[in-house]
């Protein structure tokens, strides 16, 4: 395994606010940063990522962790992985004999991540070596790109023979795993394996870290009658509906200008690209999905879509515009001269006059469709008066901001008020009754969701459903489970206040008290450190193997707390523990109090199976048990528990002598 040396080199190498600043847009607030969660969908930032401590919360779903949990949740990826891509990222070296994945699933993925990080080269060297690339040359010289901007963007070639397999295995790559990846495809003759990809101008596909995930072929004989482009299937490491083309390359640039500009094309991205317009994606060849726009979200709310102005282009426009309303972003829309694509009017025009342009001519979703219905003649006949405001309130129903929706009913108003001679009442009882349905749809939906889950409850499980069912719950339902802030709030006493704390709570509580396992195994090894001298800390705890990092996310990050700013503006000071023994003792009796509890149900339920000899006993422990819960219940924190003679005196940690002063002394 990867030596404890190398893991602090690497933690203390990678910066967390730049890492997860490749998936998130992250906004400074206070000692740390702020964004929007991306483990969920939300709309108001709760995930918060606090550099001193080296660790995100988000206070809306409950995850939390170090910078190596962030990398292995966003890439699906185990702990040796997530310390090997961010050793690569800051440039450490880990001899490939330290590293050891955790199961069969982390030795495929690591196994299909080579494969595409080997085709890339290959392809790419092809592309510059190759006499059959000749017509790959061409074709990108043609279009005026360099060889500078085919390395940016690592565009290579396919051979018309399978070539990648032939140099993959003597590279020692096993075929697993370029099946695994797409890269190679069985014959359907049996008679071995052929490359996917043949003949075409490749373009690789990368994550938001920069990582080969996928390719995109382009034929280049464009007679013969085949796809013009081909794109790589499913595979473990790529879901093309969550995958945007470009944004490793624009994602800085977006939340530079808060903008993100939307085409078509991969040759649109590269030459806007080469024009210096940076904040541009496309769609990686698919509609756009939900799953896309929660990736852009991370970095910009406005987008500013540019399809083609043929039918496909249009529908797609429409289609990914109703999605990017409904996940909250702010949608522009803009059309093109006739003829024009990105690619070719940024060639043709250049970087100013493309910015000039879309400036000028860049319009909300509703200004956007009545122009255009007005263009095609839609608003001259009452009826397609009446359908393209009512098409254009579809789309209103879809934000989910309440307060946005009467802005745009309003803005549709005012736009439509010539055609209309009314009010804007009639627009809102019209978006009432759309949302009505709406809402009438998703119970539909959910109802059949719900007898579709006891269908399949009922069921009798195949071999090896359950595990499979379970591998796939279980992550999310943990997430739903709240640890007792009262157990969490002891491990931070015993963090935060040294050892008299931990002697002090040592002494009134055990490890059997908890009911969260992890939170349980936290207090004992705190316990056994204290007991035999070795050194208990954050730092020390936030170096240790998981779940310690990332349950510090959830012990030490609070949702809210008072800000040193407003502390300086009420002339006060912000403590958060005035008298941390009164706190130790606030927190240790609804833990006792709910210990017991829980060994009174326990034994209620004993009792329910026992026998008569039995009985009696768990009859007698169950009086205990109920004597001392009223006890704890009807007894103060501060009575319950007593102070030993190392506490008094201490202002250390709140315990004070009583002393009366007469108020001049104050």
């Amino acid at each position: 395994m990867i030596t404890e040396d190398k893991k602090e080199e690497i933690r203390a190498a990678a910066d967390i606010v730049e890492v997860v600043g490749d998936y998130v847009k992250l906004k400074k607030s206070g000692s740390g940063f702020t964004g929007l969660c991306p483990f969920h969908n939300e709309k108001t930032p709760s995930f918060h990522v606090t550099p001193r401590l080296n660790i995100y919360k988000c206070f809306g779903c409950g995850e939390s962790g170090d910078v190596f949990n962030f990398v292995m949740e966003m890439e699906g990826i185990s702990f040796p992985e997530s310390l090997k891509t961010l050793a690569e990222r800051y440039g450490i070296d880990i001899p490939d004999e330290h590293v050891k994945g955790e199961d069969e699933r982390t030795h495929k993925r690591e196994g299909i991540f080579h494969a595409l990080k080997f085709a890339g080269l290959f392809f790419h060297r092809q592309l510059h070596e190759s006499e059959d690339a000749k017509s790959a040359r061409n074709y990108l010289e043609k279009r005026g790109y360099n060889k500078k901007l085919w390395r940016t963007f690592g565009l290579g070639y396919a051979s018309s023979k399978s070539t990648l397999l032939r140099e993959a295995e003597k590279e020692g790559i096993e075929k697993e795993y370029l099946v695994e990846a797409d890269l190679i495809k069985p014959s359907s003759r049996n008679d071995g394996f052929y490359d996917t990809f043949r003949d075409r101008l490749m373009f690789p596909i990368f994550n938001p870290s920069g990582k080969v995930i996928a390719f995109a072929g382009r034929i280049l004989n464009e007679s013969k009658k085949t796809a013009k482009y081909i794109n790589s299937a499913q595979t473990p490491v790529y879901n093309k509906s969550e995958v945007v083309y470009g944004v490793n390359f624009a994602k800085n640039e977006i939340r530079k200008e808060e903008e993100v500009i939307l085409v078509e094309g991969y040759t649109d991205v590269i030459t806007m690209n080469q024009y210096d317009i940076k904040n541009v994606v496309a769609s990686s060849g698919t509609s756009l999905t939900s799953g896309q726009i929660n990736i852009l979200q991370r970095y910009g709310k406005r987008i500013v879509m540019i399809y083609d102005a043929d039918a496909a282009g249009q529908n797609a426009m429409e289609r990914g515009m109703n999605i990017a309303l409904e996940e909250g972003m702010d949608v522009q829309l803009m059309e093109l001269p006739e003829g024009e694509d990105p690619d070719s009017f940024v060639k043709q025009f250049g970087k100013d006059s493309f910015l000039e342009f879309k400036k000028k001519n860049s319009e909300d979703f509703v200004t956007f469709t009545i122009h255009k219905a007005e263009k095609s003649g839609k608003m001259e006949s009452p009826a397609d008066r009446s359908a393209t405001i009512k098409q254009i309130l579809e789309s209103i129903a879809r934000i989910p901001v309440e307060l946005d929706r009467q802005f745009y009913v309003q803005h549709l108003h005012q736009k439509t008020q010539m055609y209309r001679k009314g009010s804007d009442r009639e627009l809102f009882q019209q978006l009432d009754v759309i949302l009505s349905e709406r809402r009438r749809q998703e119970r539909f939906s959910r109802r059949r969701e719900e007898r579709s889950q006891q269908t399949n409850k009922a069921i009798p499980d195949q071999p090896g459903s359950q595990e499979v069912r379970s591998a796939l719950f279980q992550r999310k339902e943990i997430s739903k489970q709240k640890r007792p802030h009262y157990e969490m709030e002891i491990i931070r006493l015993l963090l935060q206040f040294g050892e008299k704390m931990q002697k002090f709570i040592g002494h009134n509580i055990g490890e059997e008290h908890f009911e969260d396992d992890e939170i349980r195994e936290f207090y004992k090894d705190i316990i056994q450190r204290h007991i035999k001298g070795d050194e208990i800390s954050v730092e020390h705890y936030m170096n240790r193997e998981k779940p310690y990092p990332s349950l510090l996310g959830d012990i030490l990050l609070e949702r809210y707390s008072v800000s040193e700013g407003l502390a300086k503006r009420t002339g006060g000071e912000f403590r958060r523990d005035r008298n941390p023994i009164l706190t130790a003792k606030s927190t240790m009796k609804p833990l006792r109090l709910n210990y017991c509890e829980r060994k009174r149900k326990e034994i209620s339920e004993e009792l329910k199976t026992a026998s008569q000899e039995k009985k009696e006993k768990l009859v007698q422990m169950m009086s205990k048990l109920q004597k001392e819960i009223s006890r704890i219940q009807k007894i103060s924190a501060d009575d319950l528990f007593e102070i030993p003679d190392y506490l008094k005196g201490d202002s250390n940690i709140g315990v004070k002598t009583f002393e009366y002063k007469m108020k001049g002394e104050r």
